[in-house]
């Protein structure tokens, strides 16, 4: 190869005898820290194969890893061919850089991201039944069925699903929570009896349900007729009363028990685990009441996807009438267990406070927390017939206690005065508290009393619009319930206590007007 340049720049490079191409170094031996002038011209005379293959090779020495900066140490000037290390190309060593430069660019613009979103991905659930939930049309290939059957069968095999999460489920509460706890002396058994009550007796009977369903698919994978089968299993439901009555005492137990650092750290522990999908002990132990309530829905999409000519329409009514009857079986037994529970947890200041009516009522409309017009925060029960509200406390084993504040209403002296939002709060009614400094209320309500001038008018706040409206509802609900009981109880004294001079009116027959004559000549 041929290289011409000026003369004038032919005392600046190194003498090296055989085809190479010598750096541009100055007499020191040090690297020149201006390029060449731009007269100065470098043609270089190689055929395009020579370029490529100086291409792969500058290529290869490069570290894709090392920086693009990195300095390219001088070759020094000498004239012993033996101590001259191997020269490099001028222009290749420039290709080099650009090739370096443009490679490097390259990872930073189109770098790929990092896995982590395909990792959060892999391990997002650990039940991916929870998360992808599967149809009945994804388990078969093809099928010759009206839309109205796929939906059909859509229906019976969310309730098969359902029914194989809830053993899933609750297998898990046994085996992560239950028995660790126990093992582990967090809590004695007589707690852990409390707070999982009759648990372990309702997955038995839920793969008995499971194994009838899929006994019941045909090798088609579709069931024929399912309302049968649910007809002969819905009785085994009414265990259900035993373990939802003992929620309301599970769950106080277990907010008290939640206090205890031990506690605390082995349920956090859990929840933050990946079997747990983020949900806490209570949440698992509540899966099946949420599972009984949803079997009416289910049978109610069964039923009006079920044609006339079918099997199923003679059993599924009855079938949905046994669950809703059983259902609503489960809410009364749990509503008097509730109240009881929250009415012997009521602790009173004075013995004026113990109405009747309390002690009287058989279930609960709602309770929560609401505000006076002082701004104290105060817990509200809404019995059947009474409405008491009371300050939280504990006993002196850590138990909540609900203390009475002020005097109890009966509901059926109850006035409610609904407060529109916007309101001015004036008078010093609301003292502030309710406004926040501001001359406006919200979400705020008054209930007095009719007959009792003793008892002063209680107005309460809400925590929002909605539930506002709930305890609105509510109240109007009790109000007109206790007046009519009332109202019944009044006739049914008076049927057995008639008024003597009404007698003789009853006794009169109409067609007989001597008979009236001899009455009024009395």
């Amino acid at each position: 190869m041929e290289v011409e340049e000026p003369a004038e720049t032919r005392n600046s490079w190194s003498a090296v005898s055989g085809d190479t191409y010598p750096v541009p170094c100055d007499h020191a031996g040090k690297k020149r820290k201006q390029d060449l002038a731009p007269e100065t011209v470098i043609r270089i005379l190689e055929d395009e194969e020579e370029e490529d293959e100086g291409d792969v090779a500058s290529d290869h020495m490069k570290d894709p890893e090392e920086p693009s900066n990195k300095r390219v140490k001088p070759v020094g000037k000498s004239h012993s061919l033996t101590g001259v290390p191997t020269p490099v190309k001028t222009p290749a060593l420039k290709r080099i850089s650009q090739s370096i430069s443009r490679s490097i660019s390259f990872r930073t613009d189109a770098r790929p991201l990092p896995p982590t979103a395909l990792r959060t991905r892999a391990k997002a659930s650990s039940f991916p039944r929870r998360r992808n939930s599967q149809c009945w049309s994804d388990t078969v290939e093809s099928h010759n069925l009206t839309a109205k059957e796929i939906k059909r069968q859509e229906v019976i095999y969310e309730l098969t699903q359902g029914e194989r999460q809830l053993i899933e489920d609750l297998s898990l509460v046994k085996k992560v929570y239950y028995e660790p706890m126990l093992k582990l002396d967090i809590m004695t058994e007589s707690e852990l009896g409390h707070i999982f009550g009759t648990l372990d007796s309702l997955i038995p009977l839920h793969e008995d349900l499971l194994l009838r369903l899929e006994c019941l698919r045909g090798s088609e994978k579709t069931v024929g007729e399912v309302g049968p089968t649910l007809l002969n299993w819905f009785p085994c439901l009414e265990a259900y009363v035993t373990y939802c009555c003992n929620q309301v005492v599970a769950k106080a137990l277990l907010d008290q028990k939640k206090q205890e650092k031990r506690v605390e750290h082995f349920l956090r522990l859990c929840q933050e685990s990946s079997f747990s999908r983020k949900l806490d002990l209570w949440n698992f132990l509540d899966l099946p009441r949420s599972r009984l309530v949803k079997y009416p829905l289910l049978l109610k999409e069964i039923q009006k996807c079920t044609p006339p000519e079918h099997p199923d329409e003679d059993t599924l009514p009855d079938a949905l009438d046994m669950i809703q009857s059983i259902v609503t079986v489960v809410n009364n037994k749990t509503g008097e267990a509730e109240c009881q529970f929250y009415r012997q947890g009521l602790v009173y200041l004075e013995e004026s406070q113990r109405l009747s009516e309390i002690q009287q009522s058989r279930f609960l409309f709602c309770h929560g927390e609401l505000k006076n017009n002082k701004g104290q925060r105060l817990h509200v029960f809404l019995f059947e017939l009474a409405l008491v509200l009371s300050r939280p406390g504990e006993d002196r084993e850590g138990g909540q206690k609900f203390h009475v504040y002020r005097q109890p209403l009966p509901n059926a002296l109850i006035n409610l005065e609904e407060i529109p939002d916007g309101e001015a709060a004036g008078g010093g009614t609301f003292r502030g508290a309710f406004t926040g400094g501001n001359d406006k209320v919200k979400n705020c309500f008054r209930v007095s009393s009719r007959g009792r001038s003793k008892v002063n008018p209680y107005c309460l706040q809400a925590n929002d619009s909605f539930s506002k409206q709930q305890w609105i509802t509510s109240l109007r609900q009790a109000i007109v319930q206790s007046r009519d009981r009332s109202a019944q109880t009044s006739q049914s004294q008076l049927s057995l206590h008639p008024d003597p001079t009404l007698c003789h009116i009853a006794e009169l027959s109409l067609s007989s007007d001597t008979d009236m004559a001899d009455l009024t000549s009395r």
